[in-house]
């Protein structure tokens, strides 16, 4: 394994730091708008190198685990198809909807479904004909509310590794061979990649690497169903769910469209709480998600799945108000400021 993991990034290295050094020349450039955090322009696409690193590893030491998931594999090539083309000029929204829900369709095939929902108040809610649906909509979800948890330095990456670290413990607590590749890869992937994209960052990961991170961990919670209570995994991929909830519902309350673009998710608001310390905004944002993953792994052997998942909706709840307050603490701040 420490040779598999020691190519892995290794290759990582210098592929990010190939593309970085090619990045106006291939078409890899972040341009800022105006919800972007940074000012000037950025190479982006590093995605492609911790994708690649492991794409190109792996089948040298798991060939047979790998065939064994030929539908899995075509889902996961799909989603860097679309995010490389993304990176290289912007890809429209319903586009990268569609595939997504085909890439997810593909992973039921190959026997990843979320059947049961879980147990509550007694009655357990196997879901039946609507298993397809859900998960469809479930890893849509999921890969989107990374995505979307992609705006500071090191943010997106950090917060992957500590999902995949929780994912690993389960994998290895149930010897489940493709949990534990695929964590382990990424994980020693996105190690590499952190290198240059912790602040300041020398390179994005673009949607080659959010979409994948997101898409992969999607299906490692579709998976973790299977030997865990699937309200603990709403913990372990806490803080991407809370933010899109949150935002979300917020635009709701506001009177507008809940899939509006704007500056309200979870790393803007404590960006601006911080005084527009990246660092410190983005180390939170891990303490926080490292917490519930923890809690999440807890809640697998010892707890009543009811009260934990009103917990979690509490948690939603509480969040929701914290976040609020700092918003319109922010806005009577700027709107003195103007006087």
């Amino acid at each position: 394994m420490f040779l598999e993991l020691g190519l892995i990034f290794v290759l990582a290295m210098v592929l990010i730091k190939l593309i970085i050094v090619n990045a106006l020349r291939l078409g890899l450039v972040d341009v800022p708008n105006e919800r972007s955090m940074h000012m000037r322009h950025h190479p982006r696409g590093a995605g492609i190198g911790f994708f690649l690193a492991v794409a190109l590893v792996e089948p040298f030491f798991h060939a047979p685990l790998l065939t064994e998931h030929v539908y899995l594999l075509l889902a996961i090539a799909m989603i860097f198809v679309v995010g490389v083309l993304d990176d290289h000029q912007d890809t429209a929204p319903n586009t990268k909807f569609i595939v997504l829900a085909i890439a997810s369709v593909l992973v039921c095939l190959d026997g990843i479904c979320i059947e049961n929902v879980g147990t509550f108040f007694g009655v357990e809610m196997m879901l039946g004909w609507f298993a397809l649906p859900f998960t469809v909509l479930s890893i849509v979800g999921v890969t989107n509310a990374l995505n979307l948890i992609d705006g500071l330095d090191g943010l997106a990456g950090s917060i992957s590794i500590v999902i995949l670290l929780t994912f690993f413990v389960i994998g290895m607590e149930h010897q489940d061979a493709l949990m534990l590749m695929l964590s382990a890869a990424f994980i020693v992937s996105l190690s590499a990649f952190l290198i240059y994209n912790w602040n300041p960052a020398s390179i994005f990961m673009g949607d080659s690497g959010s979409l994948v991170l997101g898409f992969v961990i999607a299906v490692l919670a579709s998976k973790a169903t299977h030997y865990v209570h699937p309200v603990s995994l709403l913990f372990i991929v806490a803080v991407p769910l809370m933010d899109t909830f949150i935002v979300m519902i917020r635009r709701k309350v506001q009177g507008r469209s809940m899939f509006s673009a704007d500056k309200t998710h979870l790393h803007h608001i404590i960006y601006g709480f911080f005084n527009k310390d990246i660092r410190m905004s983005t180390l939170l944002l891990i303490v926080l998600q490292a917490i519930y993953s923890i809690t999440g792994l807890m809640i697998v052997d010892h707890a009543n799945q009811t009260l934990s998942l009103i917990l979690f909706l509490l948690n939603v709840i509480l969040l929701y108000f914290i976040t609020t307050g700092i918003l319109r603490r922010q806005s009577i701040i700027d709107a003195k400021c103007k006087q």
